[in-house]
């Protein structure tokens, strides 16, 4: 048990802030249930006067996204001297740009989908594949401006559908199975098989009450299982993460293939989220989870 003063960040002004709050709104509460001063603080341009007024601790990072995800804030946080939680500035800014997290991800040998050159005029197509693919910004999460185009479609997406200035990135479709991983200190806790209500796990299916059903242990082959968490921890170590973090995959069933789509190192810890799910099927509450995190606060190096 401790009285020491948290500040848990929220919010701020990107395409997941609303997600951020929820966050925040959980771990904030699972804190002061374990006995911490935690404030829910939301997050503006002058969250560096803020911090230097409130003098936390440590900061428990509920930003996703941009800022919070992109090794924004852990930067500010490092100067500052103030432990925080989950991965720091490097580890944060590699997993954050998909682009380059692809390419460190093959580097130790995770199979992951084809990048596909992009062509942008009013329109948004790849060059040269006619196939089912997906369209995304390259520096987002929670499933944002994601768009799934189906083979030889008539009607690529517009531009404008997408701010001026959001890079995109274009990958084939992967049919099959949505799983996760969550890892804890380097260890994977277990395998879930996401199951959406709707077509696309997209925003709402991961957030709403209802929106998708969570399969854990996920129902799949014990090498699909020991693949996905070697993976995951691979991943973890290979980035350099820290606290917890979440590996998304497709299982494409039908070809035995397993993808790594993308790790997260600011997941969602929300009441419907797959983080808190997964540490409660090890034996770990949420209070006990965010009271663990907050224990092993650290700034960088």
């Amino acid at each position: 048990m401790t009285g020491d003063r948290v500040a848990v960040l929220m919010g701020g002004w990107t395409s997941e802030a609303r997600v951020s709050r929820v966050t925040a709104s959980f771990c904030g509460q699972a804190a002061r249930n374990a006995g911490w001063d935690a404030v829910e603080i939301e997050v503006d341009r002058n969250i560096a006067a803020t911090l230097a007024e409130m003098k936390p601790a440590r900061v428990f990072n509920a930003l996703h996204g941009q800022i919070g995800e992109d090794g924004n804030i852990q930067g500010l946080l490092n100067i500052m001297n103030i432990p925080y939680t989950h991965s720091g500035l490097l580890a944060s800014a590699n997993a954050m740009d998909k682009v380059r997290a692809k390419r460190m991800l093959a580097e130790v040998g995770i199979a992951v989908p084809a990048d596909l050159l992009l062509v942008e005029d009013s329109h948004v197509y790849p060059a040269d594949f006619t196939g089912a693919h997906v369209i995304k910004p390259r520096n987002d999460g929670s499933s944002v401006g994601v768009v799934i185009v189906e083979a030889d479609s008539k009607s690529p997406p517009a531009r404008s559908q997408w701010d001026i200035d959001t890079e995109l990135i274009a990958e084939p479709y992967i049919p099959g199975r949505e799983l996760t991983v969550s890892v804890l200190d380097g260890t994977a806790l277990c395998v879930t098989e996401i199951k959406p209500k709707v077509a696309f796990y997209d925003f709402d299916a991961k957030y709403a009450p209802g929106g998708s059903e969570h399969v854990l242990p996920a129902d799949i082959p014990q090498d699909v299982t020991l693949q996905a968490c070697d993976w995951a921890e691979r991943a973890y170590r290979h980035f350099g993460c820290r606290g917890v973090i979440r590996a998304d995959y497709r299982w494409d069933e039908d070809r035995g293939q397993l993808f790594m789509l993308e790790i997260n190192t600011v997941p969602g810890m929300t009441a419907t989220s797959l983080v808190p799910e997964q540490a409660r099927f090890v034996g770990l509450s949420g209070e006990e989870l965010v009271n663990h995190l907050l224990e092993t606060a650290q700034c960088d190096d």
